[in-house]
């Protein structure tokens, strides 16, 4: 066991390697003028939801701390990227969604960030490595939602 410990170790190691590695090369790229790479990851992920989200499940989706998404999602609301409106199940509670501005702002940065992405991973894997990559990813994503639900349910 002690050998299947090991090379997991090593595999999650290398995966944390290649993200760190790739992030530094994004946040190097010219594309963060309006929004930084973590207002952008918010604008990204409030832009994959089909309705309002609530700040709780905005945070489950983002790598941020929960004071700090507060505070960013704060500044968002404030520059016109971000609205907040009332839940309707939920009388106190508040669910968060794109404006126009905002959705504008993730079209443009997402663009120009995408062709970052596009050229990054093309010239490091050919078409069949990139889906092979895709599928152990979501395989993983998916083993650690449905162990999570397990946990709460």
């Amino acid at each position: 066991m002690a050998g299947r410990a090991r090379l997991a170790n090593d595999s999650w190691e290398s995966l944390l390697t290649a993200h760190a590695e790739m992030m530094r090369q994004f946040d190097r790229e010219d594309v963060w003028n309006e929004v930084s790479r973590t207002e952008y990851d918010v604008l990204y992920t409030l832009s994959k939801c089909r309705a309002p989200i609530r700040l709780s499940e905005l945070n489950r989706r983002v790598l941020l701390s929960q004071p700090a998404l507060s505070r960013m999602v704060d500044r968002m609301v404030e520059r016109g990227f971000v609205r907040r409106e009332a839940d309707e199940r939920d009388g106190r509670g508040v669910r968060l969604s794109l404006t126009e501005a905002g959705q504008a702002q993730q079209r443009s940065t997402g663009r120009r960030h995408a062709l970052n992405v596009s050229r990054a991973m093309n010239d490091c894997f050919e078409p069949d490595e990139m889906r092979e990559l895709m599928r152990l990813c979501r395989k993983l994503a998916a083993n650690r939602e449905a162990a999570l639900a397990d946990v709460s349910a």
